[in-house]
């Protein structure tokens, strides 16, 4: 970290606030880790001093996100999976993240309605978030909730997208294992290939494997990833291209529990195969969206502050009206926060 500068550091007061509702959460007070959540929601100082003493602490549990496009049964399969994981006397936290309110900015569907009789369980922890506008299919805090939870000790941690389909990929980055769910019949299959979402599936899951056609939509779906796998997986030789590996194909009926046995030994599998943890690059990568989701927040603080509100709202009206183009304003507001656009 040589010439870098270093971070600056919250007033005392705020500081030791901070220390005692983390350590609380750590000791498992499940108020002071709800209210720490909350903070991390609304992107309060508290919050990013409390961060600030639990981050040391994450990067122990294995975080699993699981997304596909609407109807395919996202809730009703972690519902499935909490109750096979509390079977087998583990703890499990959730974050299921939902569209937001345009008008309190909350989370309109609440995917805790459909998970009630875990409500007196102390090892199962569910949060919803709302998504607040953020593309993805996560909220921009949704990584940072995770590290709490981490922190706090469970070791296994369901993230559930928004569900509005096809631009979910944001949560490969932000998991150590991505399931992607599908429903049969629907042909979202094939819009799900086209729109990358299979491209970063670790699991794929035929979700009301009850139905008419679940078995044969799992079946052209291994058909399919045979075909999008690199040539040297299907044993033709090398292929220097980077592509996708083959993710595995399950098939599950999360109303009846049919399946999700099998679903929870495959994640298991995943944890097993990388017991340190994600590779180094995925890690990076993971960094690398958390930093940049903070850093957007932080810009946009700033250009609405009441000394920039003007000049923002300005040039985004020049924007509106054709007078100014997006990327001329882009650099205006850069240099309304004081920072220059390098050509070179």
């Amino acid at each position: 970290m040589t010439g870098l500068p270093p971070a600056a550091s919250p007033p005392p007061a705020l500081a030791d606030r901070a220390a005692e509702l983390a350590d609380a959460a750590l000791t498992g007070d499940r108020r002071a880790l709800a209210r720490l959540l909350t903070a991390v929601e609304n992107r309060t100082p508290l919050a990013e001093a409390a961060l600030r003493r639990l981050y040391p602490q994450a990067g122990r549990a294995h975080v699993v996100g699981i997304t596909g496009p609407p109807g395919a049964g996202k809730s009703t399969l972690v519902a499935a999976l909490i109750a096979e994981v509390r079977a087998s006397g583990r703890p499990v936290a959730v974050i299921a993240v939902d569209p937001s309110s345009p008008i309190t900015g909350g989370a309109l569907l609440g995917d805790r309605v459909r998970m009630q009789s875990y409500a007196g369980d102390r090892d199962v922890f569910i949060r919803s978030m709302a998504s607040r506008g953020h593309a993805g299919g996560l909220a921009s805090t949704s990584g940072a909730a995770a590290a709490v939870l981490d922190a706090a000790g469970f070791d296994l941690i369901l993230v559930e997208t928004v569900g509005t389909g096809q631009s979910e990929v944001e949560v490969a980055a932000a998991a150590d294992t991505t399931v992607v769910l599908e429903a049969p019949e629907m042909g979202d299959e094939v819009q799900a290939i086209k729109a990358g979402l299979l491209e970063v599936a670790d699991l794929v899951v035929v979700n009301k494997g009850d139905r008419p056609g679940a078995q044969r939509t799992a079946a052209q779906l291994r058909a399919m990833l045979v075909a999008a796998a690199p040539r040297s997986a299907r044993g033709e030789g090398s292929d220097a291209r980077p592509r996708p590996k083959r993710p595995e194909v399950l098939v599950t009926t999360a109303s009846t529990g049919a399946g999700v046995p099998e679903l929870l030994a495959a994640l298991d599998r995943y944890r097993l195969a990388a017991p340190d943890g994600p590779a180094p690059a995925a890690r990076l990568a993971r960094a690398e969206a958390q930093v940049w989701a903070i850093l957007g927040d932080r810009l946009r603080d700033r250009l609405h502050e009441p000394a920039r509100r003007a000049a923002t709202a300005e040039t985004v009206a020049a924007v509106a009206d054709h007078q100014l183009d997006p990327y001329a304003a882009a650099d205006r507001l850069l240099q309304v926060l004081g920072g220059r656009r390098s050509d070179g």
